[in-house]
C-alpha cells in the first residue's frame, strides 16, 4: 500500500510540475538536489539513530546533519577511502593502544550556535554509552553497536582536548569512531530525545529545515560550516522504496538523484542523458547461513551452496553489471581483499557431489528470510528468485520469506534470522573495520549465523594490536581465506553501488563508499 502511494503521489506531482523529460529535468528551485531513497521512510533524525534504516540512513541524513570525530575521504574515486579528520583535527594513541588523546578542531559551532568543544563531546559520548548519566539514551547505545562497544571511559583534559580510555587494544578505533555523531547538547537538553529527532541540531554540512515523515525532509546549506558552505543550496529526501517508482519520479523531474535504479532500465537511462555512475565499495550481498543447525552445520553443505549458483548468469542478466561476481568472503573494494583467495565458481557437479557427501544426495528444504527493499539490498527479489532456481538445480528447495527492511535489522542486530529460517539474505558492509568481528567474531551477539572458529577469533584480536593499516589488512585477508573455505556464507555478489544523476546535477564524485559527499554538488 505505501509503495501504491507514493507512485500515486509521484503521478500526481509529476503532472503538476513543468517537467521536459530528458536528462536535464528536475524539480523544485534551482540549485536543490533531490533524492530518491530505498528507504520505505525518511531515517530517524537523531545522531547514530539514522542508522535504523541502514547505511542508507548514514550517508544521507547524519552524515549530512552532523560531523562525527573522524570521518571517510569521499573526495576521489579511485581508492579506498582514508580516515582524515572531521571534528578532531589529530589524535595519537598510547603505546597499548587502550588510550587515545584527539585533538578538536578549534572555531565550531553547532547549528544553533553553541561552540563544539570537550564539554560537548563528553555530554554525546555520556548519550551514547554512560548508563549512570542523566542523559544515557538507551536507543542511541544500541545503534551505535561496533563503534561504542569497546569504549571504557572518556574524559575532558581541556576545552580541546578528548581522552577516550578503551577496554582493551583498539588500533582503529579513528576508523569506527566515523559514525559517532555529535548533537548540540543545548538542543538536546532543551527538547528532549523525541522532539530532538524531529528537530535535529549538528555541526554538519547541511542545517535542518523541515520533516513530513514518510514522505521527505529538506535540510539546506551551512552557511556557517567550518570547511566551507556547501555549493548545494537545499538537499531534499524522498523514501521511494519502488526501484520502478523511483525511475519513474527521476524520468518525470520529480527527483534528480535516484539510488539503485532497476538494472533493467540503466541501458535506457543512459541512452537517455543521465548519469549512471557505479565503482566498487565495501560491500556484501550474501545469504548468512545458520551454522549450529542442519543442514548448515556441516561445511560441505555451506561448500555446496557456493559451488551452485551461476554468480556471472546474476550479474550478466539480471544486474546489468551493477555487481561483481563474489567467489569468496572479501568485497573486491576492500584492503583485505586478495584475488588469489577468491575459491569458488559454478560448479553443479561438484555441489551434487558434495551433498552426496554430506548424506542429502537428493537435497533438502529449506527457508530463507530475505528484505523487500533498503539500503544496498539492489533487487532482491529477482535476485532470489534466481538464486532459488539454480539451488532447485542440485535438489534444494528454497522458501523464500520477504520481510520488510528495518523489520530485518531489528532482528539482526541482536543476532536473530527472522522466522527461524534457514539463512537469512542481507546487506552487509566491512567499511569499518569492525565489521569483520561482527559478522564473524565467535562472541559476537550480531553473529546472526552463529559461525565460529578459534583461528578466526585469534586473527580478529591480533587485529585490534596492530597500529599499521597494511599489516592489519593482511591478518584480515589470512581470516577470511578461513572464512571462506569453511562458507560461513553463501558468497553471492559485491554490489558497484548504482545511482543515476540528472545531467544537471554536477560535481559529485562517486566513491569507493557506502557515503557519498554532497557538499560539492550544484544543480544547474
Amino acid at each position: 500500500m505505501r509503495v501504491a502511494a507514493v507512485a500515486s503521489a509521484g503521478v500526481l506531482l509529476s503532472a503538476m510540475l513543468a517537467a521536459c523529460g530528458g536528462g536535464g529535468s528536475s524539480s523544485g528551485s534551482a540549485n536543490t538536489l533531490i533524492i530518491g531513497m530505498t528507504a520505505s521512510d525518511i531515517p530517524v533524525l537523531d545522531t547514530g539513530l539514522a542508522q535504523a534504516q541502514g547505511y542508507e540512513g548514514l550517508r544521507f541524513v547524519a552524515n549530512q546533519l552532523y560531523d562525527g570525530l573522524t570521518k571517510f575521504d569521499l573526495t576521489q574515486g579511485d581508492e579506498i577511502p582514508k580516515i582524515v579528520p572531521d571534528l578532531a583535527e589529530s589524535w595519537e594513541p598510547n603505546e597499548d593502544l587502550t588510550v587515545w588523546t584527539f585533538k578538536l578542531r578549534p572555531d565550531v559551532t553547532f547549528h544553533d550556535g553553541e561552540p563544539w568543544n570537550a564539554d560537548a563531546a563528553v555530554f554525546n559520548l555520556e548519550r551514547y554509552v554512560d548508563t549512570g548519566s542523566d542523559h544515557y539514551y538507551p536507543d542511541l547505545n544500541g545503534q551505535g553497536g561496533l563503534s561504542i562497544s569497546g569504549i571504557k571511559s572518556f574524559q575532558k583534559i581541556d576545552d580541546l582536548t578528548l581522552e577516550i580510555t578503551t577496554n582493551g587494544p583498539w588500533s582503529y578505533l579513528p576508523v569506527d569512531l566515523a559514525t559517532v555523531y555529535f548533537g548540540s547538547p543545548k538542543a538536546i537538553k532543551e527538547l528532549g530525545n523525541e522532539k530532538f529527532a524531529l528537530e535535529p541540531v549538528g555541526t554538519g554540512p547541511f542545517e535542518f529545515e523541515s520533516l513530513e515523515r514518510g514522505q521527505q525532509l529538506t535540510m539546506v546549506a551551512n552557511p556557517d560550516y567550518w570547511n566551507g558552505k556547501p555549493t548545494v543550496d537545499t538537499v531534499i529526501l524522498r523514501p521511494i522504496p519502488d526501484p520502478t517508482a523511483r525511475t519513474a519520479a527521476l524520468r518525470s523531474g520529480e527527483v534528480n538523484w535516484i539510488e539503485v535504479p532497476p538494472p533493467d532500465d540503466v541501458p535506457s537511462l543512459d541512452g537517455e542523458g543521465y548519469q549512471v555512475l557505479t565503482n566498487s565499495y565495501d560491500h556484501a550481498w550474501p545469504w548468512v547461513l545458520n551454522t549450529t543447525k542442519p543442514p548448515f552445520d556441516d561445511v560441505k553443505v555451506r561448500q555446496a551452496l557456493n559451488w551452485a549458483i551461476d554468480r556471472d548468469a546474476m550479474v550478466e542478466n539480471i544486474l546489468h553489471d551493477t555487481a561483481e561476481p563474489a567467489l569468496g568472503t572479501t568485497p573486491h573494494a576492500n584492503a583485505a581483499y586478495r584475488p588469489e583467495d577468491d575459491l569458488y565458481g559454478y560448479d553443479v557437479d561438484k555441489a551434487k557431489q558434495l551433498l552426496a557427501e554430506a548424506g542429502y544426495p537428493d537435497g533438502f528444504t529449506m527457508t530463507l528470510s530475505y528484505p523487500t527493499s533498503g539500503s544496498g539490498n539492489m533487487i532482491p527479489g529477482p535476485m532470489n528468485t534466481a538464486l532459488q532456481a539454480d539451488l532447485a538445480k542440485v535438489g534444494i528447495k528454497v522458501e523464500l520469506k520477504p520481510i520488510e527492511w528495518a523489520a530485518m535489522l531489528t532482528d539482526y542486530f541482536v543476532g536473530r534470522i527472522p522466522d527461524d529460517a534457514n539463512a537469512i539474505n542481507i546487506s552487509l558492509s566491512f567499511q569499518q573495520e569492525g565489521f569483520w568481528s561482527m559478522w564473524f567474531a565467535s562472541d559476537s551477539t550480531i553473529n546472526a549465523g552463529k559461525y565460529a572458529n578459534p583461528e578466526v577469533d585469534k586473527l580478529l584480536a591480533q587485529a585490534k594490536t596492530v597500529l599499521d593499516d597494511d599489516a592489519r589488512s593482511g591478518i584480515y585477508a589470512e581470516a577470511a581465506q578461513i572464512i571462506t573455505e569453511e562458507a560461513a556464507w553463501l558468497n553471492v555478489v559485491n554490489d558497484r553501488n548504482p545511482r543515476v544523476l540528472a545531467e544537471n546535477v554536477k560535481g559529485f564524485v562517486q566513491p569507493q563508499s557506502w557515503f557519498a559527499d554532497l557538499t560539492s554538488i550544484t544543480v544547474e
